[in-house]
């Protein structure tokens, strides 16, 4: 099956498509979520916030939960998980073998995680010769996936059309936003988070393709 269209620029996603973050991640969040009172597992976690910018992220933990978040939710929260998540995280199998082999394409970074933790992440991995500063954080943007915003300024940076863009992404509202960028969206199976029915939210979504790893990827750009 080959591709919508021949991209001129791959946007990555960073969770769960650079970085293999997102099972610590969520199971990190949904501990200090249960700390203040309701019980959550990582499932629902990743059903619910993956994906989101961080204040997004905490409005929808209030949605969750019902009460307001406590003071020194975020303080304690980020002061539990920072270390394990800058010491354990490792990239997504397949990536740099995927990025070596395409380098002639543009690529850049959109993702709704903060600027030092995307470059945490690019240059811990040895990226930064694919990335160069092309690496986009939503926090630059007025609204965060799944609105359109994130993508849209990436690919303004980048010089290259929406149409023109295939977009990587692992998450729901990821996926939502890329459609909603006008932009083709590739849902990616490849982390290690991923769970049973996934694929089909990743398709509900609005995902043109799938891709369970990085060679499926390649096996689409190629039109296999």
């Amino acid at each position: 099956m080959a591709l919508r269209i021949v991209p001129e620029l791959i946007i990555f996603d960073c969770d769960g498509v650079v970085a293999d973050s997102e099972t610590l991640a969520n199971q990190l969040l949904a501990e200090s979520i249960s700390r203040i009172g309701r019980p959550t597992t990582m499932e629902d976690s990743i059903r619910l916030f993956m994906g989101k910018r961080w204040e997004d992220c905490k409005r929808a933990i209030v949605d969750w939960t019902g009460e307001p978040l406590p003071a020194s939710f975020e303080t304690d929260h980020k002061a539990r998980s920072r270390g394990r998540m800058r010491n354990e995280v490792s990239s997504v199998p397949g990536l740099e073998a995927f990025l070596e082999a395409h380098r002639s394409y543009p690529k850049c970074i959109a993702s709704s995680s903060e600027h030092a933790w995307l470059n945490h992440c690019v240059d811990k991995f040895g990226l930064r010769p694919h990335f160069g500063v092309n690496v986009f954080s939503a926090v630059e943007v007025a609204n965060g996936k799944p609105a359109p915003d994130i993508f849209l300024y990436a690919a303004r940076r980048m010089g290259v059309p929406p149409e023109a863009c295939l977009v990587l992404e692992d998450s729901p509202s990821g996926v939502t936003g890329a459609v909603a960028a006008g932009m083709t969206a590739m849902g990616f199976l490849g982390g290690s988070h991923v769970l049973v029915g996934h694929a089909e939210r990743l398709r509900s979504a609005g995902a043109h393709h799938l891709a369970r790893n990085f060679a499926e990827v390649t096996q689409l750009l190629a039109g296999r």
